[in-house]
């Protein structure tokens, strides 16, 4: 069975079939019921504008609506999609979200647009800034999460396996951050199935996850008992991990009652800070230490 972009919204789909034929007034329409509900707006966005003649067709809509924000959010993901499959320059698409921005400047489907586009061409500062200008518009915004852990699990896929990776660190930091009935409840799981698709793809872990003891108990433990290990080794030679929030490994070593060794750990680390919010800024990994501590001791 054919995968199908527009999942089950069949108002989607009866839009796209006639997007295809060149009635983008139906697309119109669409989306003016969609009105902020910014996921589904971003989702109907980025599948309209996967149809090979959306970008022309949504031109011809801006054309005879200049004002349009819709329109222009259309065609700028439309340019997204054809540059990023080499059909067009990515300037003229970037140009094309920041205009279709500047119309709407409470939408983040442009800055969606952008953040596809830099997802697979941008460097690291740039995906961080613009995935924080589209949190800044709505902040559990699905779609984005998903690019950027996609794309934070394709760091350093080289190194291999990982249980320190960033990924984990923002996928965890994403779920914490949202409210209890939002699906970025599931971005842990999603980073875990990101980071297996990087792993598999460098050669270290087979193509079929059943044939892996990547998801063993086992292995989550044995990586868990050596992170500490390979920090001591990391810090010293300024591996860029360094700074990483370690909350969540201090709180496995106080339950092995190795809380001397932990200790001794942080102590070394000392404090941290970095440019991105997942890896909690203003956090002393000593006090998180801790207050771990606490937790499973039963103090306070």
């Amino acid at each position: 069975m054919a995968f199908d972009a527009a999942l089950d919204d069949a108002e989607l789909g009866v839009a796209r079939a006639a997007l295809a034929q060149g009635r983008w007034q139906a697309a119109r329409a669409l989306l003016a019921r969609t009105g902020d509900d910014w996921d589904r707006r971003g989702h109907r966005i980025t599948v309209l504008a996967l149809e090979p003649c959306s970008a022309a067709w949504a031109g011809e809509w801006l054309i005879a609506e200049p004002d349009s924000a819709d329109a222009a959010a259309l065609l700028a993901l439309a340019r997204v999609r054809r540059a990023l499959r080499g059909k067009d320059q990515p300037a003229r698409a970037r140009e094309a979200c920041h205009r279709a921005a500047a119309l709407a400047p409470a939408d983040p489907t442009p800055w969606l647009g952008l953040l596809m586009l830099e997802r697979a061409l941008g460097g690291q500062r740039e995906v961080v800034r613009i995935f924080e200008e589209v949190r800044a518009r709505y902040a559990d915004h699905h779609h984005a999460h998903h690019l950027m852990v996609a794309r934070l699990a394709e760091r350093r896929a080289a190194a291999g396996p990982d249980p320190l990776h960033e990924v984990y660190d923002f996928a965890h930091w994403a779920a914490e951050q949202a409210p209890a009935d939002s699906p970025l409840a599931v971005l842990p799981v999603v980073a875990h199935a990101e980071r297996y698709r990087v792993l598999a793809a460098a050669g270290f872990e087979p193509a079929n996850p059943a044939a892996s003891a990547h998801w063993s108990g086992r292995l989550a433990r044995q990586a868990l008992g050596a992170a500490f290990d390979w920090w001591l080794e990391w810090e010293q030679d300024g591996h860029p991990r360094r700074l990483v929030d370690l909350n969540y490994l201090a709180h496995a070593k106080c339950c092995e009652g190795r809380g001397a060794e932990a200790a001794a750990l942080f102590q070394r680390i000392g404090d941290h800070a970095t440019p991105e919010p997942w890896s909690y800024p203003d956090r002393d990994p000593r006090a998180a230490f801790r207050e771990a501590c606490d937790r499973v001791l039963g103090v306070g």
